[in-house]
């Protein structure tokens, strides 16, 4: 299975667009397994996100220029950014204010919205620092549901990033199973896979046991997305459940 995903599909008029991918799929789920919503924003000048809830959502904060004061119900404030990322485990309540420092350098980025594996699991907050704001020509592992990786999401996730550099050629990272539906999404830049289908920034491609090869005409920024299906997913989130 291979399914385009057109950068028409996000929703939204204001500086931050949402992409529901199970739309490209069905008519039935607004996600695919436990990845239920994706949210590109990129906002100038300094903006704030007022303190509103989250339950039952695993939102990952995915910033790659700019930065926002986060405060948080767990009573968290710390700056992130394109180096300092940030995992929400949202459970059974939990809520957050985002200060958007866009006057120097817009922010932008990606808000993931993950489905837990169970209702109403306790909060909880991670922070991760990158040792390089970038991976070149390389996948880098980001959230798995093992503790190997600061970043665990309760359900069966996978997050890996890279950048592509021109002229360079890369397949998908070795899965930690069979069976897996993973979301090739490009944040920057533009690919061409299979020698076929062309993805610029905000499209992407869903694809399930394909051998996929990825060539980059420009440097390109890639988010790759991995779900397990069959796995045991929460699917009623207040932003990541299913909105059909």
């Amino acid at each position: 299975m291979l399914q385009k995903i057109n950068n028409s599909m996000f929703v939204g008029n204001g500086p931050i667009k949402i992409l529901y991918p199970g739309t490209a799929l069905s008519n039935t789920d607004t996600g695919i397994g436990s990845i239920g919503r994706i949210d590109h924003p990129e906002i100038h000048g300094n903006t704030i996100i007022r303190m509103h809830p989250h339950i039952n959502d695993e939102i990952l904060s995915y910033f790659r220029t700019g930065q926002a004061e986060h405060s948080d119900s767990e009573g968290f404030v710390k700056t992130i950014g394109k180096k300092t990322l940030m995992l929400m485990k949202a459970g059974k309540s939990f809520y957050h204010e985002e200060k958007i420092l866009g006057q120097d350098e817009p922010m932008e980025g990606l808000q993931i919205f993950i489905r837990p594996s169970k209702k109403d699991l306790n909060p909880e907050v991670v922070f991760l620092d990158l040792k390089t704001i970038h991976s070149e020509n390389k996948w880098r592992l980001l959230a798995s549901p093992n503790p190997d990786t600061t970043f665990q999401f309760s359900s069966q996730t996978w997050l890996y990033d890279m950048k592509l550099l021109q002229g360079n050629s890369s397949e998908i990272p070795e899965l930690p199973k069979s069976n897996l539906t993973a979301l090739l999404y490009v944040f920057q830049g533009s690919v061409q896979v299979n020698s076929t289908i062309d993805l610029r920034k905000k499209e992407g491609i869903v694809f399930k046991n394909e051998s996929i090869i990825i060539n980059a005409p420009e440097d390109a920024e890639l988010v790759l997305f991995v779900t397990d299906e069959e796995g045991e997913i929460f699917k009623d989130g207040m932003y990541s459940g299913n909105q059909m």
